[in-house]
């Protein structure tokens, strides 16, 4: 799409705002908002309170006559959610799937403030300060979720109707898009990376790529994604592409009997002959990678949250 990659509010269609930050690798995600007569809907907040107030003042432009009554969490990781605090309150329903309500206490921002105040100059701590220094996760507060569902949720704010469709598990356990079917823009979470890897902590692999085809089915003319700069189905696509290439590629190699970390490794360097080599984030793949081994080989045993850091950690420093 020609639509400029620049940091800031972009306006997609009438009374729809997508918030941007490139360059849409870690950490640095999407946000939107659906403004409505009189009311408005935010999907997402961002990984900090000073990011998210450079958001919410930008955005008084329309809602100082349109306040946020409703706050969308697509899922329950941090950089989507962290800055809810600054818009919840009286008044304002906060509202995410059941799972991504139950996963959203699972990583607080005081474990995120103690991991980087506690990396050191190893490998680990300098791939943590890499992907998680540039964030201030003091004096994070998260309120509690007031309206959670599962299936789907129709929001009508303002004038505005947006509907809610759980797609999870697939990134997270409990992923949700926003979809504005008169507006055929669709907000999907992270079940979009544009222009960079994406990453899988639940699985399975399937769910995610149905997902990516569910989206295409509903004909969006604008894709607003998690991570990365705005776009339409093709850039959707390229995501369940690549979902496709690292399925099918580990499970040629689980079947001529390799190990999980031979496989990995070799599908990594097939990588750098695709169109996928130029993405950001490569590492991602020793995240993702064994959570889809898992679904092929049942006896495998998935590497714990530390042993995925390191795994992450060695493959960037890697390729620096």
């Amino acid at each position: 799409m020609n639509r400029p990659y620049e940091h800031g509010l972009h306006e997609v269609a009438d009374g729809v705002h997508a918030w941007i930050q490139p360059d849409g690798t870690w950490g640095y995600s999407n946000a939107g908002l659906v403004v409505g007569s009189g009311a408005s809907v935010l999907v997402d907040t961002l990984f900090d309170l000073s990011l998210t107030r450079t958001m919410l003042d930008a955005m008084t432009r329309y809602t100082a006559t349109s306040p946020i009554r409703s706050l969308v969490n697509t899922h329950a990781n941090g950089d989507h959610c962290y800055g809810n605090q600054l818009v919840a309150g009286p008044g304002v329903e906060v509202i995410a799937s059941e799972t991504a309500a139950r996963e959203i206490d699972e990583v607080p921002p005081s474990l995120m403030a103690a991991m980087v105040a506690g990396a050191g100059d190893d490998e680990v701590g300098r791939f943590v300060h890499h992907a998680f220094g540039r964030f201030d996760f003091e004096g994070i507060d998260q309120p509690p979720v007031t309206t959670t569902f599962s299936g789907a949720h129709r929001l009508s704010t303002g004038g505005r109707t947006v509907e809610l469709i759980e797609v999870g598990p697939a990134h997270t356990g409990g992923d949700v898009i926003a979809w504005l079917p008169h507006e055929r823009v669709v907000f999907t979470g992270d079940i979009a990376f544009i222009g960079g890897t994406p990453i899988m902590w639940s699985g399975p692999v399937g769910n995610w790529i149905a997902a990516c085809d569910r989206i295409d089915a509903l004909q969006p003319e604008v894709v607003v994604p998690g991570h990365g700069p705005i776009t339409d189905v093709a850039g959707l696509r390229e995501v369940a592409d690549y979902l496709r290439f690292v399925r099918d590629g580990l499970a040629r190699r689980h079947e001529a009997a390799m190990s999980a970390d031979d496989a990995i490794r070799d599908l990594d360097a097939e990588i750098n002959g695709t169109r996928f080599a130029a993405w950001t984030d490569r590492e991602r793949l020793f995240a993702t990678a064994p959570v889809i081994w898992s679904e092929l080989d049942p006896t495998f045993v998935r590497p714990d949250i530390l042993a995925v850091f390191a795994a992450l950690a060695a493959d960037y420093a890697r390729r620096r």
